[in-house]
């Protein structure tokens, strides 16, 4: 599914790529590779995985330095690989390497373990599996919508500031474009099932942020200090 995690890995040895990609495709992942560290800053750019596998030392440039320039370009989960280990090393930790990568993804999009299903009517969405059904049907999200869910359903009940969400699906360079924001909540809005014009479970705070409410959680009222965010918190149906 096109909502799966993209895994970008990163090392000089083709074997241990090979290895890495052929592992994390059997536990349901898209994998893009890179033989080095300029490559792999490329095709971060290019392709904007979810998280990002590193081997430490590479002929042009070593993990460390490639992880310094992500962060600076935008939020993206790093682990490195090894430090010095030989090609037998690394395969060894090939089994535990699927379990890893899901744990890093669940800490940077704040989904808690264990997690399990938000239920809202007769819509489900399982965060640990990074899917949505609605009357028992799956319905295809593509990976920005889906992100964009994750995030409003990771934090279910609360207030999620428009540059929170544009810092978190496309990049920091996005933080003010609103307009592109709207764009995409009116289309997780029409895959929830809400009507044309409607905002369904995904309520605007107008010049704040979004809210998705789902049956687990309790409807804000008058915004007390868990929001702290002033007497314009009023909540509308608009985008």
């Amino acid at each position: 599914m096109k909502n799966q995690p993209l895994v970008l890995v990163a090392d000089d040895e083709p074997r241990i790529t090979k290895l890495v990609a052929i592992t994390l495709n059997d536990e349901g992942f898209r994998v893009v590779t890179a033989g080095g560290g300029e490559e792999a800053l490329r095709k971060a750019e290019e392709m904007r995985p979810d998280i990002v596998l590193l081997d430490v030392v590479m002929p042009d440039l070593d993990g460390i330095e490639v992880m310094r320039q992500l962060r600076e370009w935008r939020p993206v989960p790093v682990i490195l690989l090894t430090a010095k280990g030989s090609t037998a090393d690394k395969a060894k930790g090939l089994d535990e390497l699927a379990a890893r990568v899901r744990a890093v993804l669940r800490r940077a999009a704040g989904i808690a373990p264990g997690a399990g299903v938000l239920t809202i009517g007769n819509v489900q969405i399982d965060l640990e599996r990074r899917m949505m059904t609605r009357d028992g049907q799956l319905v295809q999200l593509s990976r920005t919508e889906w992100l964009l869910l994750q995030h409003l359903a990771a934090n279910a009940g609360k207030v999620v500031l428009h540059s929170e969400l544009l810092t978190k699906v496309w990049g920091p360079e996005y933080r003010d474009d609103l307009q592109y924001l709207r764009v995409w909540i009116s289309r997780v809005r029409r895959k929830l099932g809400a009507a044309p014009g409607e905002p369904g479970p995904i309520v605007t705070f107008q010049g704040i942020g979004y809210v998705l409410y789902v049956d687990q959680a309790k409807p804000l009222e008058a915004p007390h200090e868990p929001l702290e965010i002033g007497d314009a918190a009023a909540a509308d149906n608009g985008s």
